[in-house]
């Protein structure tokens, strides 16, 4: 059930239902997200059941206004608050200390909680109506079967469950990937997932350098090792790797799509090519469209042209590397 995200009477009707416990897909500036009232265990537990997603894994909260998010810590670290002042609403995830007795299911009963203000129209309209009605947070993971394709249009995600779903159509996502995750529950902050934001802009504003994930990490979302895989089987390669298995391959149809900056030579007759994007931004905004669209013209291997070094290609980077590991 697809909802115009511009009518006020159709947020008003989502945010009804998020009041009620049900569940609404709505859009973000990364990615659309499935979304649940984060107070509520029942309600949370349907997203996990509907996506298929293990219950330890937790989900990211999402808030209408910076100030909202005090319901859920503890205390705001310093630390986080200055990333909040930096970035949100955008596309920045933290993790900081939970409040206890709250959003236990979206937590999966981690003593850290992932927080998030997202930067669109229409998702700030629904959390506001939401809180109107009496809920202080949104828990929301991306709106797609758990380590598939992250949907960036209310088409993805009716492709992915069933039209009856309630969905806000907010439009294509401008940013295209999810959001960096930073844990800030520590003395220094963590990267557990990069974004759009670089790390050297996470560190001018966190004021101090950033620190590598390790084993005592909290759990964060889009962090396993495979995820974000089309149906076709993706392969990762450099512009030299790539030149040459093309030049293999000989002139024979098969059912191959090529995803390249580069313009590949010699490519066989019923080779899908798509150019990728020279500019990161605009690599991260259509990559899992693109995957979704191969996926939909029916090709078994997927091979990627690997990104350019630079931090502002991390997320990009990210991406590709677990949706090749899958």
């Amino acid at each position: 059930m697809r909802l115009d995200g511009l009518d006020e009477s159709a947020v008003a009707r989502a945010a009804a239902l998020i009041a009620a416990g049900e569940l609404v897909a709505f859009p973000t500036e990364t990615v659309y997200g499935l979304g649940a009232r984060a107070d509520d265990d029942a309600a949370v537990a349907r997203i996990f059941t509907l996506k298929g997603r293990p219950s330890g894994h937790p989900l990211i909260v999402h808030v209408a206004e910076a100030d909202d998010a005090a319901r859920f810590t503890t205390s705001m670290p310093a630390l986080a608050q200055r990333l909040i002042d930096a970035f949100w609403p955008g596309p920045l995830t933290i993790i900081v200390p939970r409040a206890p007795g709250i959003a236990d299911a979206a937590a999966a009963g981690q003593p850290t909680i992932g927080l998030r203000c997202p930067a669109h129209a229409v998702a700030h309209a629904l959390l506001l109506a939401s809180r109107h009605a009496g809920v202080p947070g949104i828990a929301a993971p991306s709106a797609n079967r758990f380590g598939r394709i992250s949907p960036t249009t209310a088409g993805h995600v009716e492709d992915e469950f069933s039209t009856e779903l309630p969905v806000l159509d907010g439009g294509a996502a401008r940013v295209g990937i999810e959001s960096a995750i930073v844990d800030c529950s520590g003395s220094e902050p963590v990267l557990l997932r990069p974004g759009a934001l670089t790390s050297l802009q996470i560190e001018e504003a966190a004021g101090m350098p950033l620190a590598i994930a390790h084993a005592g990490s909290p759990r964060a979302p889009g962090t396993l090792a495979a995820h974000y895989a089309p149906r076709a089987r993706l392969r990762l390669m450099s512009t030299e790797m790539l030149q040459t298995a093309l030049r293999v391959l000989g002139s024979e149809p098969t059912k191959l799509a090529v995803y390249s900056r580069s313009v590949p030579s010699g490519v066989a007759t019923g080779v899908r090519h798509r150019r990728m994007p020279a500019r990161p931004e605009q690599a991260a905004h259509e990559l899992f469209a693109v995957l979704r669209e191969l996926d939909l013209d029916g090709v078994h291997l997927i091979w990627v042209e690997e990104p350019p070094p630079g931090l502002e290609w991390d997320g990009v980077r990210d991406r590709l590397s677990r949706a090749a590991a899958a």
